[in-house]
């Protein structure tokens, strides 16, 4: 398990998750499960499916987000061939506790583990993608690192190989944090991730540029890897600019081994 404790200083994980209380019931055919990740801890997951014989998607959403907010974009994965899971953060939506770095790669593990033994007991198809976008990108990979053997491929939208080239961007109190040894681990864990990846990402991102993606695209040892850049696409705009562009990419990929 990546060690991302050097980040859990205050003065940055107040700039860098932003939790929220929002939740809303879920839509017809959705249904909620509470991962338990620590003692009296647990974190919400939203199931979204279409049809049962329609792969799925493990997804961490980005760090101003929670999973309700997929309640309208969902359909969109149904169209692309794919039923979806959204997976909260501590003190997001429904999820108890406070959200920081060893957490949200610590309970990626857990909520990994649940979502497996869900759709197995509902009889779901085998086989599982995991998907990040921005914030999300962080458990996402960690997840691809780890279970090769049991993910079909790894999608990540808007993000970022290390954390460090996020916080030098946007300019964050990072004082005292030796960053190159762990910009090293990640190059070295992307680089060993060889399952099948998506990297989407927009032209003119402001908040992870361009150039993280690329990077984190050039890092990953995948032999079979694409990257889609959205033209004049921003951070939280990348479907208004690209949608079909978008899912059309996400639907092609996930074909190659469904």
């Amino acid at each position: 398990m990546t060690d991302y404790s050097v980040f859990d200083r205050p003065g940055l994980l107040k700039f860098l998750f932003y939790p929220r209380r929002d939740h809303t019931p879920c839509p017809e055919g959705a249904f909620d499960i509470a991962v338990p990740v620590d003692q009296d801890v647990s974190v919400t997951c939203r199931f979204y499916p279409a049809a049962g014989d329609l792969p799925w998607m493990l997804y961490f959403h980005g760090n101003g987000e929670v999973a309700s907010d997929y309640d309208q974009i969902a359909p969109l994965y149904h169209q692309a061939g794919l039923n979806i899971v959204v997976a909260d953060y501590r003190g997001y939506g429904t999820s108890q506790g406070t959200p920081t770095f060893s957490s949200l790669v610590r309970d990626a593990h857990s909520v990994f583990s649940a979502v497996g033994e869900i759709l197995a007991e509902k009889n779901f198809p085998p086989g599982l993608w995991v998907m990040g976008r921005s914030m999300g990108s962080v458990p996402a990979l960690e997840l691809a690192y780890n279970y090769q053997d049991r993910l079909k491929g790894v999608i990540i939208e808007s993000g970022f190989l290390s954390v460090t080239g996020l916080i030098r961007h946007l300019g964050l109190p990072a004082e005292g944090v030796d960053t190159g040894p762990f910009d090293r681990r990640c190059g070295r864990m992307a680089s060993e991730i060889r399952i099948p990846a998506l990297v989407i990402h927009g032209e003119k991102d402001r908040i992870v540029p361009l150039d993280q993606g690329r990077l984190l695209f050039e890092a990953l040892g995948s032999t079979v890897k694409k990257m889609v850049v959205i033209p004049g696409a921003d951070h939280n705009d990348i479907l208004f600019f690209g949608l079909n562009r978008y899912f059309g990419a996400i639907r092609e990929f996930t074909a190659l081994k469904a």
